[in-house]
Order: C-alpha cells, then structure tokens, then sequence
C-alpha cells in the first residue's frame, strides 16, 4: 500500500507540474512576465493572496496559529507594503512530511512550503514539483541572498539549480542525553561516562527506584517514525577509524537516525534490545509515535534519563523540566556524555549552517512574492520583532541582547517554539548579526534555566561533527526515502523487542530485506557522489 501511495504521490505530482506549466503560460501578460499585478519594483497593482506553512506543534493555550500578535505583523507590515493578504496553512509537527507529501501531490501545497527532511525535497526535485528560484532570488532577495550567503544557498542547490532556500540555522547543537541528577545523588552514583556505567546506572534506577514512582522508566525513549533511530547510543559504537565508502555512507545521515549501512550499527540496536529485555526502557516506545508518551512520563518524575533536542527540557513546549518541577519538588536534569568510542572519544552530530528547507512548489502563482516575503524576513528589523516582539513590552535590551519579559509565554503573543522559528523561518535560532552576541542570547532566552542552557550547550558542543554536503543529487534516496524509512521504524521495532538470542539472525535478514528495497541503491549512489564531488 505504502509503495502504491508513492506512486500515486509521484504520478500527481507529475499532473501537477504539466498543469502549472499550462497556467503559467496561460497567465503570462503580453510583456511575458507572470502575475500581471506584479511591478519590477515588488509593489502590487492586484491585491493578491499568499500562503505560508506554519508548523502546529499541539501546545497547550496556543493562539490561533492564522490569526495572533505575529499574524497581524506580518500581514499589518509586508501586507500593507505589498497589498498581500498572508495566510498561514498549519501542518502537525509530528506529521509534517505525510501532510506536505499529501498537500504537493493534490496541488494544494502552500506558496512557501518548509521541511527539514533532505530526502522529501530530492523527490520533489526529481518529481519536477518545485519552482527553479534563481532568476526570482536575483531579481528579488538581494537581501535575502546578502544575509545567507553561498555556504548557506548551496545547500538548497540541486542539479545546479536552486530549488530551495534554506534557513540560517545558528544554533548548531542537535541532542544531549539528560539524567535525573537528583536520583543519581539519592543512590550515590556517579554521572556515567561509558556506555557501559549508563547501562549499570539504568539497572540501579529499576531496582532501587530512587524516585519511589509507580512504573519506573529507567530510559524514557520513542520510536517516532518520521525519522526512527537509536538516539546517540549508534556513536558509541561506530568506530572512530572510518574507510571512505564507509564515510560516505555515514554522512548523509544524522547519527541518531537509523543507518544500517554504518559498522557497529548493530551493535548499537543489541544495547537497546538489552536494556529493553532488561525492563530498562519505556514499555510503549513502539507506538508512541509523536513522543507525547515519553514527556508525560518524563514530567510525572517516572524517567530517570532520556535524550532529546539539546534544549528540550527548557522549551516552553512541551515544558517537561516546568513540569517534572510542578509534579516533583527538587528534581534536577542535567545533561551527560556517556556515549564513549573506541578511542575514548564523545562524537556528537550537530547540524550544518542551514536549517529547514523553505520550498515553493512548481504550482505557485507567487514565486515572485514568496521571495519578497523572505526578502522582507531577512531585514534585521523584521527578524528582530519577529524573534523578540516589542521592544520594552516584550522584552528590554540589555548589553545588546533582548531579555525577555515573559508576555510571549501566553495568550495571542505566545510563541510556541523558541525563538519564534516557526513565524521566523530564515533563522534556525537567535539572529542578530553578530555570532558573540548569538551566543550570549541563547541562554537568556529561556528566562529561569539560564545558566542550565549555557551548560547544555557547551556539552551539546562537544566533539561536533556534521555531515558532509553532497552538493549531487542521489535520485534512489529520492525513490525510496520514505519508503525506507516507514521500514526502518519497523524494523527497529522488530530488533529492539526480540529475544536476544534472535538478534543478530533477524538483524542480517531484516538488513537484507532493507538493501533490497532500495536500501543498496541509495548506499551505491552516495558512494558514487561522493567519489565524483571529491574528483572535482
């Protein structure tokens, strides 16, 4: 069924590009440029309609997420300036790439679409669903272009073509494994640095329950099927001395994603089958899909350790540290890196300059205004507000860095991710314009755990690595991507639940099955590309 809605996805994507080609040439003026209304200047003549994705991220009192303090900035400024009225379409966090595939292949994708997943964005290029952006960037987004410059543009850049604008990410952290401090203080142990010491110390929180909680979670964990994995546990285990096919095949894939191809992988998934058989991870980790699961029990004082994004105990959504607290008086989280190779070393992915990937479909009548839009975010002024709100209401600047007031936790104003990024979508983090000062905004943007992000960050930090930046396409991971990774969901599943002795027997058979699905394909051809960027 999987493989026939690929189909479908593919064939309507295909309608889908021969159809706006139709349109655009039908909607040309008789001067050859489209959206009559449009002036070389960015002004309108014709009131037009544009629609942005918004991520939905669930939490609780959000605002209407169409129409807020951030909505009405938006429309009361690039609107009026434009004579644009700027829709935002929500789409689930959680379920982010099904919505958008379902949107692309109906027609129905808005004008500025986003993703974080490479993969997706191959196979619109493949597929011919996206809109060549260079001659509207050139004669559009000088800003725009200024602020991100080539080492961030080229990561949107396909076949030589620029097919999307990435964000500015500035926050190059991705995860931590954190730990109840509070319990290891309890039981007199130390903070683990092996992965061996962490499995001794998930032993420890089973059997003496330092927490004295119904239901003890040891390791709170999620197998969350847009991007399944194994956390940082894979990094213990990969060895530190690689082969170049072996580099190759690493390298497109964040660490804590499923990489079957990576020695050691397996011995990643037997650690996990292990702590699993030994009652030492969550019990309902195979159908907590969005981790909703997990952060209860991570709030309600049940979960000794977890890994997360590197902040995610201070956000705001979905609040578990503001919880655990609530619900357990005096408990500490603290990150640690107990995640150890083979040469005594604590490597950490992190990500590369760019963020999330903004695209606009091939559909779109607005290529124009969708990167005047982005021309018009990329202003310091704009990312400023759109990133901080009002200057002595929402927050007061001090040493050059915003302080948040708190007028943004709640209500119409209430941001529902740090830094705005789901409204600001050209930066991945604080922007403004100058990395020392980026850096010392970080941790004032999480009023009353300063000192605690500071901290994560710096161990977040530590040993970062990212991946290498294929600048060809891999057209198999186009094809297969999202059928690959519905399987690897279930074959982590599968692994992590067996008995012991039948590991490493389904690993092999499992492995097979996936290498034959495309698995195989997409391993030879990074390895091809990588050879061929590497030769030039």
């Amino acid at each position: 069924m999987k493989a026939k809605a690929q189909r479908l996805i593919s064939v309507s994507l295909a309608a889908l590009t021969i159809a706006s080609t139709l349109a655009a040439c039908q909607g040309k003026s008789s001067s050859g440029t489209q959206n009559e209304g449009t002036s070389g200047s960015g002004n309108t003549k014709a009131h037009r309609t544009l629609t942005v994705e918004v991520f939905d991220r669930g939490k609780p009192g959000q605002p209407d997420l169409n129409n807020n303090y951030w909505t009405k900035y938006v429309n009361d400024n690039f609107g009026k300036q434009f004579n644009v009225t700027v829709n935002y379409v929500t789409v689930p966090r959680s379920q982010e790439v099904d919505k958008l595939n379902v949107l692309m292949a109906a027609g129905q994708a808005p004008d500025i679409s986003y993703t974080y997943n490479q993969g997706v964005v191959y196979n619109y290029v493949q597929q011919g669903g996206l809109a060549d952006l260079d001659s509207a960037l050139q004669q559009y987004g000088p800003t725009l272009t200024k602020y991100l410059g080539d080492d961030v543009l080229k990561y949107g850049k396909f076949d030589g073509k620029q097919y999307a604008v990435p964000g500015k990410r500035t926050v190059l952290a991705s995860d931590n494994t954190f730990i109840r401090k509070d319990w290891l203080d309890k039981l007199g142990l130390p903070v683990p640095t092996t992965p061996e010491q962490f499995y001794d110390t998930m032993v420890a929180f089973k059997e003496k329950n330092p927490g004295n909680v119904s239901g003890v979670i040891p390791y709170g964990y999620a197998l969350q099927p847009a991007n399944p994995g194994l956390d940082f546990i894979p990094e213990a285990f990969r060895p530190s001395n690689l082969t170049e096919e072996q580099f190759a095949t690493l390298q497109p894939y964040a660490s804590w994603s499923a990489n079957w191809s990576m020695p050691g992988f397996d011995k990643a998934v037997e650690y996990m089958n292990k702590m699993y058989n030994a009652g030492l991870v969550s019990p309902n980790f195979a159908t907590d899909k969005d981790g909703k699961l997990r952060d209860a029990d991570i709030s309600n004082g049940k979960v000794g350790a977890f890994t997360t994004n590197w902040d995610g105990p201070y956000r705001t959504a979905p609040g578990t540290l503001t919880n655990l607290l609530k619900n357990v008086p005096g408990a500490q989280l603290i990150p640690i890196d107990p995640w150890q190779n083979d040469a005594g070393k604590h490597p950490k992915y992190g990500y590369g300059p760019n963020g999330m990937y903004i695209i606009i479909p091939k559909s779109s009548k607005n290529v124009d205004l969708a990167i005047q839009y982005l021309n018009w975010m990329a202003d310091p002024k704009v990312t400023l507000f759109l990133q901080n709100g009002q200057e002595g209401v929402d927050y007061n600047m001090v040493n050059g860095v915003p302080k948040q007031t708190g007028t943004t936790n709640s209500g119409e104003k209430m941001m529902t991710v740090a830094n705005n990024l789901d409204y600001d979508i050209l930066s991945n983090g604080i922007e403004l314009g100058d990395p020392k000062k980026n850096t010392a905004a970080i941790s004032a943007g999480y009023p009353g755990y300063e000192n605690e992000v500071e901290n994560a960050l710096k161990v977040a930090l530590t040993g970062y690595y990212t991946t290498y930046h294929y600048a060809l396409p891999n057209t198999a991971d186009a094809k297969y991507n999202s059928a690959l990774t519905n399987l690897s969901a279930q074959m982590l599943a599968k692994l992590i639940v067996a008995k012991p002795a039948d590991v490493d027997s389904l690993y092999k058979s499992l492995v097979q099955q996936y290498m034959d699905q495309g698995g195989k394909a997409v391993q030879d051809e990074y390895i091809k590309n990588y050879k061929d960027q590497n030769s030039k």
